[in-house]
């Protein structure tokens, strides 16, 4: 198995979003020197964005671009897409299918220009609906995809992916891993504008109940939905391990503490110290009733799975979005993670 040369060219898409910002920063951290980051958002808009790194802005639809991103490059991690929270997904749903150009001439470029290794980032949104209608959160094993029937739109181009990185594994003999991610947060990330997830979300609405002194925060749905929460930290720990594995098919990458939505807003509440009046929006976006990740195969394989806990990762992702929010009230620009991390 190749295994990654910190002199070695490695790609990461998707930079300037959450979860690749993360990841080129431990990168950096581990000692890597030949990094590129691209992102089709402009620079100042970038979560974070290091001066010794080669970032690029374009946008990976076109195929020309993914050939010039992956050029040298001996490990591609992919995770540049068309995405954000529900209520951006339910409501963009061409968009998000749009994503499959990305992943398709990615998967070209890699072929074309030698890479050794190529990591997707799919989705728990792959899994079939019929499973997921109950309120008692199913943990749901990577089995579970099939018979299909993916949240529609996103998960559909995720659940097409996947098969695609499979393929060119199976007939070009590309070194490929995908892992399902479940529902990651923490700081650095998106948490306003309509593409942030329910914890940054429910962060951000608990610190303007607190500021404002009204005391009230909209819920979407009955609050009943379960999920689990993977925390930043753990999702970029993971991506690494299964790149080095040898598990060939999609594996879950999530945690298994499953919590409702209203025990979401429990911890933020107790975070913020404050008690909400809770305002339920039963025709917003929601997505299924239940979810939780089974990590039965990663334990197995690994021996590991995400151990954060979500109490504490909330924690630190409240005091994130609370300087943010301050930050953003006093007319200051987006704060980006910008200064160099010594190695």
């Amino acid at each position: 198995m190749h295994s990654l040369n910190n002199n070695s060219k490695i790609l990461v898409t998707g930079a300037g979003g959450f979860i690749g910002g993360a990841l080129i920063a431990v990168l950096r951290q581990q000692g890597c020197r030949n990094l590129r980051g691209v992102d089709i958002k402009p620079f100042d808009q970038w979560y974070q964005r290091f001066e010794d790194v080669e970032n690029l802005s374009m946008d990976l639809n076109f195929r020309e671009n993914c050939e010039r991103a992956a050029e040298g490059a001996s490990d591609i991690f992919n995770l540049a897409a068309n995405m954000g929270g529900m209520g951006f997904i339910e409501a963009n749903k061409a968009l998000c299918m749009l994503s499959v150009l990305i992943n398709t001439h990615m998967l070209q470029a890699a072929m074309k220009h030698g890479a050794k290794r190529f990591f997707y980032a799919s989705s728990a949104c792959v899994y079939n609906g019929d499973k997921q209608k109950t309120f008692e959160p199913p943990s749901l094993k990577e089995e579970d995809a099939y018979p299909a029937l993916a949240e529609d739109g996103y998960g559909w181009e995720k659940l097409f992916s996947e098969r695609m990185c499979r393929h060119f594994r199976e007939d070009f003999k590309l070194y490929t891993r995908v892992a399902r991610f479940h529902n990651v947060y923490g700081p650095w990330g998106t948490w306003f504008g309509g593409r942030e997830k329910a914890p940054a979300a429910i962060c951000r609405k608990a610190i303007e109940a607190k500021l404002s002194g009204k005391h009230e925060i909209e819920i979407w749905g009955s609050g009943n939905q379960t999920r689990s929460f993977m925390f930043i930290d753990d999702c970029i720990d993971g991506i690494q391990k299964i790149m080095n594995s040898e598990i060939l098919e999609p594996i879950n990458l999530g945690s298994s503490e499953a919590v409702t939505i209203n025990q979401l807003v429990d911890i933020a509440e107790a975070i913020a110290g404050i008690k909400l009046k809770r305002n339920y929006d039963l025709s917003a976006p929601k997505g299924v009733n239940g979810r939780n990740s089974d990590n039965t195969l990663i334990k197995k394989y690994l021996g590991w799975e995400p151990s954060t806990p979500l109490r504490v990762g909330m924690e630190k992702t409240y005091r994130w979005i609370h300087d943010q929010y301050m930050a953003h009230g006093r007319g200051e620009a987006r704060v980006v993670r910008e200064s160099p991390v010594s190695r």
